[in-house]
């Protein structure tokens, strides 16, 4: 392995030192591809030049193209952990798990001026104006906008309100304040320190405040009161009774009226979706749900790690208590820290497994696995979309093309009864039932698995010739070697032999490729594994329904001889006059008696074989009239 690092990159590594800080690797066009933090950073970036059969897929292809690498000292792990977050968001490497750009989503801004203004933007301008967001649900942030408008009459005009053009009387006022959406700052009818009485409350109010929002009021209406100030009383007396009416609306989901932000993670196919609840003051004042890309091979803990990273690096406000869907393992001490010191009091975060707040956990989780869902269907309808769990599956298995269509075979008999196999099929990783098969066996001895696999796959691809049909970019065989082996003998027969193919093992899901005596090693958190998985689960599935279905039919079928004169023949005229089995069991005597060649007396015999008298003694007896 030490053969393979380029020189400039061996050299900084005998150069780290034994302290915290991060560290940013780079390619060979200098480009930041991937940025850590550690505890200690010699320890850390030595480890992953070490050898390479211990690394994971993602891993070893990031320190495939490392050809330098930075560090920055900082006094602390909380100090390290801030930094690499405001890198990640700067530069966004292509290794690292990336919040999905945000830039398309809006702020509310309250803008840095003497008489400020509020409004929605996508350009954050830093000249000291506050922002509130991104509002991922574009729809709710314009309601709190709306509701803000009607609570509070701020001006919505653009003119430069200094206190020297209002005392020379430079502007008029407009409509907005003759319909008292507006109270006139730009005339001097309130004054600078009562508007900015109205912004701390409009801040509040956005943050999910409303309760010290209304306490503050009413102390303010009482004083302007008391001092004789009837006109801005009764103004505070109307923003409170509207702020009271709205607060009636909202629905309580925590009696203790406790802060707290709910954060759920759904994770799929190399894809994440992140939801956040806020609630404040005990009710939900406010969902955003965020999309992650480079989680592949990553587990939950460590999903959620860097989403709290990324996510509260831009955030002023960090409530007392954050729910989460898994511990956070090695990082929790520091995250838990950063964040405390952050609000300026301990804070506390949760996993909850059991109780009120686990269940709350679930219904946010449930969001998030819709809104991934829904993600995943709009990207899948594109027409040069790959599934991940594909492109890793090519990877995993070494495969030329990417396997967008894969076939799956099982095998389905008990003890040579009604053997049957079932073909699934799966594109760019989903299920495509339409092109399902089953296939009864017709060997006429009694076949073994490896007969009925030999003749399933012959049929299927033999046709295929036939008809001249493109073959699958995989074939997966539910098996062993056993199954492979006679697969590949239907294969050669049909001078396949360069179809890939390889057979997934049940007892501890162990692949096996053609031409190898061992199973492959593939990591068992592999989205190409688990999408094999799937596949295999499905055939299985699909084949044991379909022999359960040919024996119960069969079941019926035996119950027809059983009845006196009931031959082949007439059996055979049931079935095509009524239908089904099912049907004959159920028919009257008169819809019996009407099957051709069939006599009124069989008739009442098979209809008297499905509807037995009731047994002397049982409790049942007949209805009849009263």
């Amino acid at each position: 392995m030490t053969e393979a690092i380029p020189k400039k990159v061996r050299e900084k590594l005998e150069l780290l030192q034994k302290k915290p800080g991060v560290y940013l690797f780079k390619n060979s066009r200098a480009e930041i591809i991937y940025v850590g933090k550690a505890k200690v950073l010699r320890n850390r970036v030595r480890s992953y030049f070490q050898d390479s059969r211990n690394l994971d897929i993602k891993t070893a292809r990031l320190v495939g193209k490392i050809a330098d690498l930075e560090t920055i000292i900082t006094d602390s792990e909380v100090e390290a952990l801030i930094l690499e977050s405001n890198l990640i968001k700067e530069y966004k490497p292509r290794y690292n798990i990336n919040l999905k750009d945000d830039k398309s989503f809006p702020y509310i801004r309250v803008t840095n001026e003497p008489f400020p203004r509020i409004f929605p933007t996508r350009k954050l301008v830093r000249d000291g104006s506050r922002y509130f967001g991104p509002y991922t649900d574009v729809l709710s942030m314009r309601e709190l906008l709306k509701t803000v408008k009607r609570l509070f009459p701020l001006r919505s005009c653009n003119l430069a309100l200094t206190e020297e053009s209002i005392s020379q009387g430079k502007f008029r006022v407009c409509l907005n304040y003759h319909i008292k959406k507006c109270h006139g700052p730009c005339q001097g009818f309130i004054s600078r320190s009562e508007y900015m009485q109205m912004i701390d409350y409009v801040v509040g109010f956005i943050e999910g405040k409303s309760t010290k929002v209304v306490e503050s009021i009413t102390r303010q209406m009482h004083e302007s009161a008391a001092a004789r100030k009837f006109e801005q009383a009764a103004r505070l007396r109307d923003q409170l009774q509207s702020i009271q009416a709205f607060q009636q609306k909202q629905k309580v989901v925590d009696p203790s009226f406790r802060d707290r932000d709910i954060i759920a993670v759904a994770m799929d196919d190399g894809d994440a979706c992140v939801v956040v609840f806020q609630v404040r003051e005990g009710k939900i004042i406010g969902r955003q749900h965020f999309f992650l890309n480079g989680i592949e091979n990553e587990n939950m803990p460590a999903v959620t790690t860097v989403f709290l990273q990324q996510y509260y690096i831009s955030r002023d406000y960090v409530p007392l208590e954050i729910l989460l869907p898994a511990p956070l393992g090695a990082d929790a001490v520091t995250i838990k820290t950063w964040l405390s010191e952050k609000r300026g009091e301990r804070i506390e975060l949760l996993a909850p497994v059991r109780g009120e707040k686990a269940h709350i956990v679930q219904m946010c989780s449930r969001n998030a696995r819709l809104l991934l869902e829904e993600m995943q269907l709009q990207r899948s309808n594109s027409l040069d979309y790959t599934a991940g769990s594909v492109k890793a599956l090519q990877k995993d298995l070494g495969l030329d093309k990417l396997p967008l269509r894969i076939e799956a075979f099982d095998i389905s008999n008990i003890q040579g009864t009604d053997p049957v196999a079932s073909m699934v099929c799966f594109v760019n990783g989903k299920a495509h039932r339409s092109d399902y098969r089953h296939f009864r066996i017709r060997s006429k001895e009694t076949p073994d698995d490896y007969t009925m696999m030999r003749e399933a796959v012959y049929r299927r691809y033999s046709r295929l010739q036939r008809e001249n049909q493109p073959m699958p970019d995989l074939i997966l065989i539910d098996g062993g070697k056993g199954q492979l082996s006679a697969a590949l003998e239907s294969l050669h027969k049909l001078e396949l032999t360069s179809q890939p193919i390889v057979a997934l093992a049940k007892r501890l899901d162990e692949i096996f490729a053609p031409g190898e005596s061992e199973s492959r090693n593939i990591r068992r958190d592999s989205p190409g594994l688990r999408l094999l998985q799937r596949v295999r689960d499905e055939a299985h599935r699909f084949a044991v329904t379909f022999h359960r279905k040919l024996r119960k039919r069969r079941a019926l079928w035996s119950e027809l001889e059983s009845i006196p004169g009931v031959g082949e023949g007439r059996r055979s005229s049931l079935i095509k006059h009524l239908g089904s089995l099912k049907k004959v069991k159920v028919a009257t005597v008169e819809e019996l008696a009407a099957v051709p060649g069939l006599p009124k007396a069989v008739a009442e015999r098979i209809y008297a074989f499905f509807h037995p008298e009731p047994v002397a003694g049982s409790g049942r007896t007949e209805a009849g009239p009263e």
